[in-house]
């Protein structure tokens, strides 16, 4: 009885508690009835289990809470009149909400664990929102253990009493009731709420699924603004601790940091070889993609600043742009050959920086070529920036429009291939998104370098316009994922980088792209997950994957440098055992001081030897027309007054137009061949003709650049007029160096002549007979001419220079007369030469005469049938080119010679700032050995201190 007893008072217990008002179900208050019942006495230790009926959520987790048990107070019920009836309405009131609840409950027990499984969706690829401490629960907690402790489901049910055969019971006795009895409104509120639980329940499974996706998506808005702000703390308080070391608080040697090391490493690897031949395999970001595809958009909002020059669809990546990006105080950029710092948070700085840019980018551009393979080398720092190196490549295109030069095309696949071929390269593929996948480029050119996909990155832009111009969103989602290409990747990144305007900040563009996320269907429809949005989070991957491969290369990259090295010196040891290992700018210093040396050799040149070689070198270039239209035209007169008028207006006239211009020639040329003599004079053993090249440009180009002072003649000119007036000779001993010039100058052209002559009739009969030769049929014509022009001069030797008409003619008529066909040409040619021959006879005779007339000379030859006057003209003209040959060498050695030294200098100092003129004057396997191993020497140790930076920081 008093377990009855007991029942009736818990059953009243539960029809008088509000159901489901806490969240507890009637499964929860049954199993603890049913163990008070059968287990009276015993203590719970376990918690109960219990199921709740609120919309699962992954961050709301319910709290396990304690169940307080009901504690049954055992006794008698007072005695009441009809107590049958009574007790037969309270246990039938009993069975009707017995049965409302095991309806209700049984319901709920019978879901088995992988129902419930099957009805929640896969969160795997969420983990990454719920904190860590969640997940590192099962360290600190035995859940195996826990489950193995609580009852199963089988044991639950045997806790449960037999539902089916008290519904039975209940049906039986349902005709008893009338309609609208309370026993009847039981059961068909109990059924009505079956009903609506069932409904509920198949609504909301997708209502579950939104609201989780939705709450999903909040939540990681919510944790990235977090991080957001974290990081925008930190970036703050590094560019204080920054700002702190620059001012020097801390009184300590900063050390360079491991990216502008790394970034050292590659900047002496391309001027070691620009064209990307050595195949060093030390890691790079190299960005490749279509033209217009969003290359440089990319890198900007990586960079966090507009740093690249932009055009409408005009090609503006003319040529590689390697990027280093570093954390420092401020957001600066900086090229590797200059000390100028742009501030990148100021508009007129980026203007600047995008100019100089372009101006770089078209400098390195040969003539007829469209892009070049020389890379721009530019340092970006700032607070809170992804440290890594990129490598921005020109856009690959399909067509060679016009503008362009031919192989155009061909030039760029060549360079992105140099680039990507390197095995430790990170390819970051650009695709626009807005346009067909099908025309794309890249794709297959980087399927081609990378065909596994193991260290290309794929990134996705104009994403926004993706998705309002793509009628299907899910080809956006196979983009992505690489199903419509070829290719493969190590991961797959979606990006907005603006609106198209190039004027926007980046700020507003971080803020137009989170917003564009936020709203996007592509990932509330789970087409892209969170961490494969956002320049930021691309920008966090790529740093990763870079440095991950510079970890697990540089070493093996400085082993290989290494035996490179030891190779080198080996060689050079066996070719080059006595001498210094000289690369091409040391080389270059040491020649340059041997020219100038030469140089300044110009300035201890002896006068007199100047002034020699000026006056025999002007008498060499003056003496024919001297002799031509001076002498020769003068010596026709018939008396000393008609000579000496005659020599005064051509001596005149050749003064004011020819002398002091040949005079200026005369010493600038004898300038250079000094100069050149002292260039190009080997010093024996010591003498290195590798540097002969360069001393032979060198010369070109300071004699090119040399002007003589123009001055210079009009002072001449003033100087040979006034010599050349004075007929006075002083003494006996110029008279007598006048003779012995006017002596040789005949001589030597008495000597051509006689050449000329035999040139014309041919050999003697001495040579004729001792060497076997003839005479040529116009030779004998010749010789047989001459013969009759000598009878004529024998009998008149005062013949004047020229034949009349008459004479021509009767010599033409005595040769005919021995059958000799003459033309009146060759008879008047010939006699030029016979004549003058005749002519400088005759004056050497008479200068020997005039040897002894010096004494005449002074009485004005009064009273004497000698007359010297040539001799007063060769005296006249010799004192004129020692005056001339003193000043010129007086302005060479005071004037032109610096000039020239200072031309020489400036000539070293351009050959200096021009490596291509370096390469190219200094050549040969000596320079390139040399230059060889100081690069890689220098790589090596870069490498060495970089590895050991890279071991310190771990």
């Amino acid at each position: 009885m008093w377990r009855a007893a007991a029942v009736c008072v818990v059953c009243q217990s539960l029809a008088n508690s509000s159901y489901g008002v806490k969240g507890k179900s009637p499964l929860q208050k049954l199993r603890l009835v049913s163990r008070s019942i059968h287990h009276p006495h015993s203590k719970f230790q376990r918690p109960p289990l219990r199921a709740s009926i609120q919309q699962f959520s992954s961050l709301n987790r319910l709290p396990l809470r304690k169940t307080k048990l009901l504690f049954v107070k055992y006794g008698y019920l007072p005695h009441r009149n009809f107590w049958v009836a009574r007790l037969a309405s309270r246990l039938l009131k009993l069975r009707y909400l017995v049965l409302g609840s095991a309806v209700g409950g049984g319901y709920t027990a019978k879901k088995t664990y992988d129902q419930w499984k099957e009805m929640l969706p896969d969160l795997s690829d969420y983990k990454w929102i719920v904190p860590d401490f969640i997940w590192e629960l099962d360290e600190h907690i035995d859940f195996e253990k826990l489950s193995k402790a609580l009852p199963d489901a089988e044991d639950l049910a045997k806790l449960l009493p037999d539902f089916d055969k008290i519904g039975e019971s209940l049906s039986s006795l349902k005709g008893f009731f009338s309609p609208g009895s309370q026993g009847e409104t039981a059961f068909r509120a109990t059924d009505q709420g079956y009903e609506n639980d069932k409904q509920y329940k198949k609504v909301s499974d997708k209502e579950k699924i939104d609201q989780l996706q939705e709450e999903l998506l909040h939540t990681q808005l919510k944790y990235q603004r977090i991080l957001e702000r974290l990081e925008k703390e930190n970036k703050e308080l590094r560019k204080l601790v920054l700002q702190k070391d620059d001012k020097g608080i801390h009184q300590r040697n900063l050390k360079k940091s491991l990216i502008d090391m790394y970034s050292e490493v590659l900047d002496i690897l391309s001027d070691y070889d620009a064209s990307y031949n050595t195949q060093d395999h030390l890691p790079r970001v190299v960005v490749v993609g279509d033209q217009s595809a969003g290359k440089t958009s990319v890198l900007e909002m990586i960079a966090q600043a507009r740093i690249f020059p932009r055009g409408s669809g005009e090609m503006m990546t003319r040529s590689p742009v390697k990027v280093t990006l570093s954390e420092g105080p401020h957001h600066v950029a900086l090229f590797k050959d200059s000390s100028r710092e742009f501030d990148l948070t100021k508009e007129e700085d980026l203007a600047a920086l995008r100019n100089e840019i372009e101006i770089r980018m078209r400098k390195s551009v040969k003539e007829g070529c469209t892009v070049s393979a020389e890379t721009i080398s530019l340092n970006v720092k700032g607070p809170g920036l992804q440290r890594m190196v990129l490598v921005d490549l020109p856009g690959v295109i399909s067509t060679v429009t016009s503008g362009m030069a031919p192989d155009t095309k061909d030039t760029i696949f060549s360079i992105s291939k140099a680039y990507m071929q390197n095995p430790n390269a990170i390819i970051l593929c650009i695709q626009d998104g807005s346009v067909d996948a099908e025309r794309s480029i890249v794709t297959d050119l980087v399927s081609q370098m990378d065909p596994h996909g193991k260290r290309t990155i794929f990134v996705l832009t104009k994403v926004d316009l993706a998705e309002k111009n793509v009628s299907s969103p899910n080809r956006i989602q196979q983009i992505i994922e690489g199903k419509l290409f070829p290719m493969k990747a190590l991961g797959y990144f979606a990006v907005v980088t603006g609106k198209g305007n190039s004027s926007e900040s980046i700020e507003s563009i971080k803020e137009y792209e989170e917003e564009f996320f936020q709203n996007s269907k592509l990932l509330k429809t789970c087409m892209l997950k969170a961490h494969q949005v956002t320049t930021r989070n691309l920008s966090l991957a790529v740093s990763d994957c870079f440095w991950k491969m510079v970890r697990e290369s540089v070493e093996q990259q400085a082993d290989a440098f290494k035996a490179t090295r030891f190779n080198l010196e080996t060689e050079w040891k066996n070719n080059y055992p006595r001498l210094r290992e000289l690369d091409r700018n040391e080389l270059f210093e040491k020649a340059k001081n041997e020219i100038l040396d030469e140089v300044i050799s110009l300035s201890q040149v002896t006068p007199k030897h100047w002034e020699e070689i000026l006056q025999k070198t002007l008498w060499e270039r003056v003496s024919t027309h001297v002799i031509e239209n001076i002498y020769l035209p003068a010596a026709q007169a018939t008396n000393s007054g008609t000579f000496n008028t005659t020599v005064d207006i051509k001596l005149k006239q050749w003064t004011d137009k020819q002398l002091p211009n040949k005079a200026v020639e005369v010493a600038w040329e004898t300038l250079q061949e000094e100069f050149s003599h002292f260039m190009t004079e080997k010093k024996g053993k010591e003498h290195d003709d590798i540097f002969d090249k360069l001393k032979q440009a060198v010369k070109e180009e300071s004699i090119k650049r040399h002007k003589w002072n123009e001055r210079a003649e009009d002072s001449l000119r003033v100087i040979q007029h006034n010599t050349l007036e004075d007929r006075s000779i002083s003494d006996k001993q110029q008279w007598d160096a006048a003779i012995h010039f006017m002596e040789d100058t005949l001589q030597s052209r008495l000597k051509d002549t006689e050449s000329v002559i035999e040139d014309m009739v041919g050999p003697d009969w001495k040579k004729r007979w001792l060497y076997w030769v003839g005479r040529t049929k116009e030779q004998n014509i010749r010789n047989e001419t001459k013969n009759e022009l000598e009878k004529m001069i024998k009998c008149n030797e005062d013949h004047a220079a020229y034949l009349a008409n008459d004479e021509v003619t009767t010599v033409r008529k005595n040769l005919e007369a021995k059958g000799v066909a003459v033309d009146p040409c060759l008879i008047k040619d010939t006699w030029h030469q016979v004549y003058r021959r005749h002519f400088l006879r005759t004056a050497l005779s008479h200068c020997n005469l005039c040897r002894r007339g010096f004494y005449y000379y002074q009485r004005h030859f009064v009273d004497s049938e000698l007359e010297c006057n040539d001799v007063v003209l060769f005296w006249r003209i010799q004192r004129m080119l020692a005056i001339t040959a003193n000043t010129l060498r007086q302005q060479l050695t005071n004037t032109e010679v610096r000039r020239l030294e200072k031309n020489v200098k400036e000539v070293l100092e351009d050959f200096a700032e021009d490596s291509d003129k370096k390469v190219k004057l200094l050549t040969g396997k000596r320079v390139q050995l040399a230059e060889d191993l100081k690069k890689v020497r220098e790589i090596q140790e870069k490498l060495e201190a970089f590895i050991e930076a890279l071991h310190q920081e771990k």
